[in-house]
């Protein structure tokens, strides 16, 4: 009887101490599965084409592509590049993680134009001229001197708190 007892509470410390360990990265490893789905879902949309205004597969202008992303994935954000780019929490440049939002200037206007990192300096759009696509965040002929900052979405990644 006092065996029993002793191997209890011996498995019983076991498995606290286990899940003590364990606990501070369950959530990192959720904050990871949403990125990945995020970025999957972007790039599953590759190719399709750009629409003014466009908020489904039929066409998708670019705050309707991150909308339509991020709501596929649980999360709702505001409608254009402008509204999402005064939410979230700022992230520099080189702080960014797959699934921050990335903003640019296109128009000479400030922010109106917005994109989804994806990791390796490559973020997913939809352009005016080609539809849903990948292009690099510091591309010199074009993006790179347009970017105007980044934004982490709650409920996306780790520094965000899941929802």
């Amino acid at each position: 009887m006092k065996l029993t007892f002793t191997m209890k509470t011996t498995i019983t410390i076991i498995a606290m101490s286990f899940l003590l360990l364990v606990a501070p990265f369950t959530g990192q490893a959720e904050a990871s599965s949403k990125t990945a789905a995020i970025s999957k879902t972007a790039t599953s949309l590759i190719g399709v084409k750009y629409s003014y205004g466009g908020t489904t597969t039929k066409g998708f202008d670019c705050s309707g592509y991150v909308s339509y992303v991020f709501k596929q994935n649980d999360i709702h954000v505001s409608r254009t590049a402008a509204s999402m780019h005064a939410s979230g929490t700022t992230v520099n440049k080189a702080n960014l993680e797959t699934g921050d939002l990335v903003f640019f200037n296109t128009s000479g206007k400030g922010v109106s134009h917005v994109g989804i990192y994806i990791g390796d300096g490559k973020f997913s759009h939809a352009s005016t001229s080609k539809g849903v696509r990948v292009d690099k965040l510091n591309d010199p002929h074009y993006w790179g001197s347009r970017y105007v900052g980044a934004k982490r979405i709650t409920g996306v990644n780790s520094i965000a708190s899941a929802k």
